[in-house]
């Protein structure tokens, strides 16, 4: 293989990991423009509809189109319930006070998901095959279609959400001014709870369709989570294009780097981007700079 094919494997390897790095970036963002938030519990939401859809397709023989939905509603509504048992109940908390409660919820899921599961590496059979896909010089597997056809469809159905419902456009009020909105009749806590729920549903669908091509675990959501928040402060906080155009950077940066120089590098180039975005551009690529200071709840 030469090294341009080389290239561009590593390109298209990028773009499919960097299709979850986005979806997992969308979900900080959601919350975040809702809350002043960082969500620690994102990257336990993307293991968790990984693991579930795990015993759905494979324990319970479930069809495929079943295992997806129940395996989506069920991690949306434990993100309704972390909102509903957790934040929602606290009269005017500090932004410390919620992180460190996304951060506990964290533990608890990464702790529940391994009393259940245990700790060995589950996988999932591929959705549609395992034959490679030649293109050029290099080979895809078909998994990786759905990969991106999947986030296509998610970004479109974000847009459409928030650019034609009613909720999504109570949502993007709370976004600029909650005081503003609750002001004019708005729910914010009911967006606030909203939030959470699609944020959840993001994590559990990148989840489910990583795990086929990529090993699922307990202890996974922490890096996946770790990335998506360097892709959403890449992007800029706040900003969903910027998450999705920094999602596929990161992706493939990452892959790379870990082709070029050593696989070894391959989880530092997710730290080390986040790092040289907080010292130099705070605001992201396409954030302002007040998205890049956490705003009060």
């Amino acid at each position: 293989m030469s090294l341009a094919d080389q290239i561009l494997q590593y390109v298209l390897t990028g773009i499919t990991v960097g299709s979850i790095y986005a979806m997992v970036a969308l979900g900080f963002n959601i919350i975040y423009n809702s809350t002043g938030i960082i969500n620690f519990a994102q990257g336990e939401f993307v293991m968790l509809g990984g693991m579930i859809m795990v015993f759905f397709s494979m324990a319970l023989k479930l069809p495929l189109a079943i295992g997806f939905a129940g395996s989506v509603i069920l991690v949306t509504l434990l993100g309704v319930l972390l909102e509903r048992l957790t934040i929602h109940p606290l009269r005017n908390p500090d932004v410390i006070t919620l992180i460190i409660i996304t951060l506990a919820a964290s533990i608890l899921f990464k702790g529940g998901a391994m009393f259940i599961w245990g700790k060995e590496a589950v996988t999932l059979r591929p959705f549609s095959g395992d034959h490679p896909i030649f293109i050029f010089g290099a080979t895809i597997l078909p998994q990786t279609l759905w990969i991106l056809g999947i986030t296509l469809a998610v970004v479109v159905a974000l847009g459409l959400f928030f650019e034609f419902t009613v909720f999504g456009k109570a949502m993007r009020a709370c976004a600029v001014n909650r005081m503003a909105a609750s002001l004019m009749g708005i729910n914010v806590k009911q967006m606030v709870m909203v939030s959470f729920a699609l944020s959840a549903a993001l994590g559990a669908v990148a989840g489910i369709i990583i795990t086929p091509i990529s090993l699922m675990e307990y202890d996974k959501g922490a890096i996946m989570g770790l990335k998506g928040f360097g892709a959403a402060v890449l992007g800029g906080l706040g900003s969903g294009t910027g998450a999705v155009l920094a999602g596929f950077i990161l992706g493939i940066l990452e892959s790379l780097g870990a082709g070029l120089i050593h696989s070894g590098f391959k989880d530092a180039i997710a730290l080390f981007v986040l790092l040289m975005v907080l010292f130099f551009r705070p605001s992201g690529l396409m954030g302002s700079r007040e998205a890049g200071k956490l705003k009060k709840f």
